[in-house]
């Protein structure tokens, strides 16, 4: 597998956990009096959406370089 499929999918799965992640949390009626388990789902939620953009940006650079001669 190359490492551009790698970063997509790296990509989409974060995402992909970061967005269930943010819709379990906006659907608790616990989301008014925030407890420190929701800081939590936060935080993990922060990082899935930060490893996403990061995937994003490393398959978009490794786009733009020409691949490496043999």
């Amino acid at each position: 597998m190359s490492d551009r499929r790698k970063f997509v999918r790296m990509f989409f799965i974060a995402l992909a956990f970061g967005l269930v992640s943010f819709i379990t949390i906006l659907g608790r009626p616990s989301f008014e009096t925030i407890r420190t388990v929701d800081v939590v789902h936060l935080i993990g939620t922060g990082m899935c959406f930060g490893a996403a953009i990061v995937a994003l940006v490393l398959f978009l650079r490794s786009r733009a370089s020409p691949p490496p001669k043999h």
